[in-house]
């Protein structure tokens, strides 16, 4: 996220409404661009090819594909992408080059192995029980694959501050994927659901490739210290269960609904709840805004204050790390007052546009009884999701871990109690989910700015951490004379 403060810096330094709007679409396309340009380019595909007079089954079985694609490929990257990420910006504040590529090399086949092994699993199931033929199973495969590498490979081109070309990246990929996809229909008469799935699985696959390509002219030298990787992963565990219990999380009542009355099934694999997995969808973006206001708010404004207090630890007077200290989490708790008075307004008007428009579109019935509660949930996660950013700030790990453990095991047990409820109060495990996480979050950040002192100067070490036999604790024994030495008098 840190690097494009200058940038916004530049854009709203002139206080122009133009600049202002010229900001907005930076910071849209810096956050959330590669997510829009996918969606954009699937309803695209959808309306060219005339997806909508296939056969319903056709239907399903690409919708279901794509959503287990997207779905478990963020699950398994979760998992590695915040413990490289930091360990790249280690490398690059230690200038040390050589190891960037090496950590590339490392996450790169994790990731493979990791998303590997359930995906064939789940390929068989739905080849062998689904009976669906094999080549599409196998696109459907590749597709998954592809999206790892390229949700992997941002990460590293996010580092290097080229969020430009990450969105450049995937218009290239996606256009590809639209024109073969109706190469595919119209040329070579495939169908269309399959055209579709295979554009994609094509267009991912560029992009990742173009990505790797782009990282590698970036850092072409290589240390080979692959064990270093390893073991960073092993020292900041908590940073890996932190990111993947929150991703997992954002997920789970989603899980507990597939197991519902409202799931279906599809070839005796794919389980999943259509209407409760489109109100999720419409009560995320609902509240998508948040991303972007965040990320301009802490890049503006926090971030300068941040860096303040770094550099007063390591050369200021005692009385500059005091003031810098106030100075920051003052700024801290404005940012987030600031991104709550922000983003209720905006949630609170989209959500009146929608329970307007949208069954004027066919979107009614128990999706919109279904969906005003995970809008409330959706918007306490954006702020709760803030308070963990300012926890990585901290490096409070512990804290980011607790938080979303909690966040996780609260949604998880609400959603199973809430299945019994009404329509209406079905999105109340995300509700109370996003409170508790947040609560744990806020008071977390309480007690650091109490102990930060303790937190940064009290966590190092005289002596250098080794392995090997401990040495006695004993420096002089009268009991005992030692070894070589004759005895004298004193």
């Amino acid at each position: 996220m840190a690097g494009i403060g200058v940038e916004l810096d530049r854009i709203y330094g002139k206080n122009t409404i133009t600049t202002y709007i010229i900001g907005f679409f930076y910071s849209t396309i810096t956050t959330i661009a590669p997510m829009l340009i996918v969606i954009s380019v699937l309803m695209l595909m959808r309306l060219c090819i005339g997806f909508k007079n296939v056969v319903y089954a056709e239907q399903e079985l690409f919708s279901c594909t794509v959503l287990y694609i997207f779905i478990f490929a963020l699950l398994v990257t979760s998992l590695l992408n915040p413990v490289l990420s930091r360990y790249m910006s280690d490398m690059i504040y230690e200038e040390r080059y050589d190891d960037i590529y090496p950590c590339y090399t490392v996450g790169l086949f994790l990731n493979i192995i990791i998303g590997a092994i359930p995906g064939i699993l789940f390929c068989y199931h739905e080849y062998t029980v689904g009976e669906i033929p094999l080549y599409y199973v196998f696109t459907g495969f590749c597709g998954y694959i592809a999206l790892i590498l390229t949700f992997y490979t941002m990460l590293f081109l996010s580092i290097c501050k080229d969020y430009k070309k990450i969105s450049l990246f995937f218009i290239i990929g996606m256009l590809a994927a639209f024109i073969l996809s109706m190469v595919f229909v119209y040329l070579l008469k495939f169908p269309k659901g399959y055209s579709m799935l295979l554009g994609l699985t094509i267009g991912f696959m560029l992009t990742a490739s173009i990505e790797a390509a782009m990282i590698k002219r970036y850092f072409k030298k290589n240390s080979r210290n692959y064990k270093r990787v390893l073991e960073y992963c092993a020292l900041y565990w908590k940073l890996i269960l932190a990111n993947f219990l929150y991703t997992l999380g954002l997920y789970a009542h989603n899980f507990v609904f597939w197991g519902s009355y409202l799931r279906s099934v599809l070839v005796k694999s794919f389980v999943y709840a259509p209407v409760y997995d489109l109100a999720s969808c419409i009560a995320m973006f609902t509240n998508i805004s948040a991303s972007v206001f965040f990320i301009v708010r802490v890049e503006i404004n926090f971030h300068g204050y941040y860096k303040a207090y770094s550099e007063a630890i390591i050369g200021g007077r005692g009385i500059d790390i005091q003031n810098a200290k106030k100075r920051m989490f003052r700024q801290m708790g404005a940012e987030l007052l600031g991104l709550v008075r922000l983003q209720f307004m905006i949630t609170v008007i989209v959500f009146l546009m929608l329970e307007i428009f949208l069954p004027r579109f066919g979107f009614s019935g128990l999706v919109l009884q279904i969906y005003p509660c995970l809008a409330a949930g959706y918007f306490i996660l954006v702020i709760m999701y803030s308070a963990i950013i300012f926890l990585y700030y901290m490096n409070d790990l512990t804290g980011s871990l607790l938080t979303s453990a909690c966040f996780c095991a609260t949604v998880y047990i609400a959603s199973r109690f809430a299945v019994g409820l009404s329509p209406s109060l079905y999105g109340v495990g995300v509700l109370i989910g996003a409170m508790v996480g947040w609560t744990v979050a806020y008071f977390r950040l309480r007690s650091m700015e109490k102990k930060i002192d303790e937190h940064i100067f009290c966590r190092g070490t005289i002596l250098k951490k080794g392995k090997g036999i401990r040495p006695t604790s004993v420096v002089y024994s009268l009991s005992k004379e030692p070894e070589g030495e004759e005895e004298t008098d004193w």
